[in-house]
Formats: C-alpha cells, sequence, structure tokens
C-alpha cells in the first residue's frame, strides 16, 4: 500500500502519462490508518479536469480470478470500450496493447503491477486491447468502469503469447492458466484493427 507520504497532492490525482499514447496510470489518494484505507476510485469532476480522461463510464464489472490465470487479450471493434481497471484485492500484471492502424505505437504493449490499496488504476481508452495476469497466490479481484456496454457479438481476442507482440508476462515458471477462448485467440497478424 502506499503511504499518506506519496506525491499524491492531497485534493487530486497524480496522472502519469505512458508510452502509449492515451493509456494513463493514475495514482490517487490512499488514506490509511489502523482500520484499513479508503481510496476514491472515481471523482467526475477531477477526472474531466484530466485530458483525455473526461467520459462517462455506462457498466461496472468485477472479476475474480485464481492465482496464475491470464485473461486476455480481449477488445471490442464495435462500441469499443474504454477501461479504468483496479484491484480491489490480491495483484496483477496488467496490460494493454495498441491496436489502432493509425498510432504509432500499433502493436506495442504496456504492462503495470496493480495491487489492492495502492491507488493506482490504468486508463485504457477506446483502441486498446486488454489483458491481465494475477500474480497474487489468494487470486485477484478486478474492478472495471467501462465507457460503452459489452457487446459479444464485437469482440476480438488476440493470443496472450502472440510472438509479434511479445509481452514479457511474469510467469514464474508456470503455465498459466487460460480459457478455451483465449487460446483460440488470432495472432497479431490476423487481428482486426481499429482505424
Amino acid at each position: 500500500m502506499l503511504s499518506d507520504s506519496n506525491p499524491v497532492p492531497a485534493d487530486g490525482i497524480l496522472v502519469t502519462d505512458e508510452p502509449l499514447a492515451g493509456l494513463l496510470l493514475l495514482r490517487c489518494r490512499v488514506i490509511n490508518d489502523d482500520r484499513g484505507y479508503f481510496w476514491e476510485t472515481q471523482h467526475r469532476q477531477k477526472f474531466a479536469e484530466i485530458p483525455g480522461l473526461d467520459v462517462d463510464f455506462v457498466q461496472e464489472n468485477q472479476s475474480f480470478s485464481r492465482s496464475h490465470v491470464l485473461r486476455g487479450l480481449h477488445y471490442q471493434l464495435e462500441s469499443p470500450q474504454g477501461k479504468l481497471v483496479r484491484v480491489a484485492a490480491g495483484q496483477v500484471f496488467d496490460v494493454a496493447v495498441d491496436m489502432r492502424r493509425s498510432s504509432p505505437t500499433l502493436g506495442k504493449w504496456f504492462g503495470v503491477d496493480l495491487r489492492a490499496g495502492d491507488g493506482q488504476q490504468l486508463w485504457i481508452p477506446p483502441g486498446f486491447a486488454h489483458g491481465f495476469y494475477v500474480t497474487s497466490r489468494e487470486g485477484a479481484w478486478l474492478d472495471y468502469s467501462l465507457t460503452s456496454y459489452y457487446n459479444p457479438a464485437t469482440e476480438r481476442t488476440v493470443r496472450w503469447d502472440d510472438s509479434k507482440i511479445g509481452i514479457a508476462w511474469p510467469l514464474r515458471d508456470q503455465d498459466p492458466i487460460v480459457s478455451n477462448k483465449d487460446q483460440l485467440g488470432v495472432g497479431f497478424e490476423e487481428a482486426e484493427l481499429f482505424p
């Protein structure tokens, strides 16, 4: 957990632009005491002041995954989803892959460790594929705030282990637990892209 001495302003959010255009790592102020911790995971007014994050969330999802589960890489071609991802319990290695044909970072990835209580969230704008790997032994609960509704008919999956992308998953010499759907994902070269 981050302490109250972290560099987050008392009334604000520390924002880090990541190497893939549009990705933002948000660090919110966490208030810790002997009872536990508290932090604002969303604040409409504060978010509206952050370039690229003036969005409306229409759906909230939560997932639980056991240790060593790997989910992804998922995206929706129609009604693409912007995702604000945070961990409610446990720890994950969270990944976004640029799927925008017009982007200079097409096919590049960014990964970050997210853990419960650290005040960090990853903003993944529309145009990216998303996935994560659970690194905590007790599993992990993820919360997603989404800018458009889930539409299974337009969901696409890129293989998590595609060599063209080359994600350095922290697998600790153990094969991840992956769903059949995710195992059947296409390689990056065959994937449908955003404009």
